[in-house]
C-alpha cells in the first residue's frame, strides 16, 4: 500500500506540473499574439490609407510652389501644375516664363560677374536638385517598402504625447542604413497627418531633414500641403507648398 501511495502521489505531482506549464504555455504567448495583431491591424491601416490617398490624388491636378534659400536668403522661386502620372509619379509642368531667369541674369556688371553669380547659382541649384531626389525616396511612403522594413523588425508603434487620436510610426533603415522616417496617423481618421525625417546626402556628416504636413481635401483624401527640406551642412532650405486642388 505504501508503494502505490508513493506512486499515486509521484503521478499527482507530476500531473500538476504538466498542468501548470500547460496553463503557462498557453498565457504566455496571448500578449505578444495579441501585440502582434496589433501592429499588423495598425500596418494593415496605414497602408490602406496610402493605398486609398494615391487612387484618389490620381483625379486631381494642383499647383506647387518651391522656395529655395540659402543661409535664410531666398535665392529662387519655382512654379508648377502637378498631376499624377500613369506611372503614379508627380508629373510637373513649370509655369515660370523663360525669360525672367534671363532678365535676372542682365545689367549686372560685366561678364566676369555673370559667371561668378551664375557658378554659385549652379552649385546650389545642382545641390537643391540632389535634395529634391532624396526628398523623393522618401514622400510619399512606399507602402512595399514600408511592408518591407515590418518584415526586417525595422518598424515601431508608439502613442503620440501630442495627441491621444495619433500613433506614432518609427521607420529605421528605410531608404539608407541610419535613417528615420517618423509618420505620425491619425487612429479615427485612418490619415498620415505629418511625417519626420532624418536622413543624409551622400555623406552621413552631410545631413537632410524633412518636415512633411499633410491635409485634407474636401472627398476626404489626404496629400501633402507642405514639405520644408533642410541641407544641414550647407545651410540650404527648400519649402515646398501645394494648393488649389481641382479636380480632372
Amino acid at each position: 500500500m505504501n508503494r502505490l501511495a508513493a506512486i499515486g502521489s509521484r503521478t499527482k505531482i507530476l500531473s500538476g506540473i504538466v498542468v501548470g506549464v500547460s496553463c503557462l504555455l498557453a498565457f504566455c504567448p496571448m500578449p505578444a499574439h495579441g501585440q502582434q495583431s496589433d501592429m499588423q491591424q495598425k500596418m494593415a491601416d496605414l497602408k490602406g490609407s496610402m493605398a486609398k490617398n494615391k487612387q484618389a490624388l490620381a483625379q486631381y491636378t494642383w499647383k506647387e510652389q518651391v522656395i529655395i534659400s540659402l543661409k535664410g536668403e531666398q535665392k529662387k522661386t519655382q512654379n508648377f501644375q502637378v498631376r499624377m502620372g500613369s506611372d503614379g509619379k508627380p508629373q510637373k509642368t513649370s509655369l515660370d516664363q523663360p525669360q525672367q531667369q534671363a532678365q535676372d541674369a542682365g545689367g549686372r556688371g560685366g561678364r566676369f560677374r555673370q559667371r561668378v553669380v551664375a557658378k554659385k547659382k549652379e552649385e546650389y541649384e545642382d545641390y537643391a536638385e540632389q535634395m529634391k531626389a532624396l526628398a523623393q525616396q522618401y514622400i510619399p511612403p512606399d507602402k512595399d517598402a514600408i511592408q518591407a522594413a515590418y518584415a526586417k523588425g525595422n518598424v515601431s508603434f508608439t502613442a503620440s504625447a501630442d495627441s491621444p487620436n495619433e500613433i506614432k510610426i518609427v521607420i529605421q533603415n528605410y531608404v539608407k542604413p541610419g535613417d528615420s522616417m517618423t509618420i505620425f496617423f491619425n487612429k479615427e481618421q485612418k490619415q498620415i497627418s505629418s511625417i519626420k525625417i532624418a536622413s543624409y546626402m551622400d555623406d552621413p556628416s552631410d545631413g537632410m531633414n524633412l518636415s512633411v504636413q499633410f491635409s485634407s481635401l474636401p472627398d476626404g483624401a489626404s496629400h501633402v500641403s507642405s514639405v520644408n527640406m533642410d541641407g544641414v551642412k550647407k545651410q540650404l532650405g527648400i519649402a515646398t507648398q501645394n494648393s488649389d486642388y481641382q479636380k480632372l
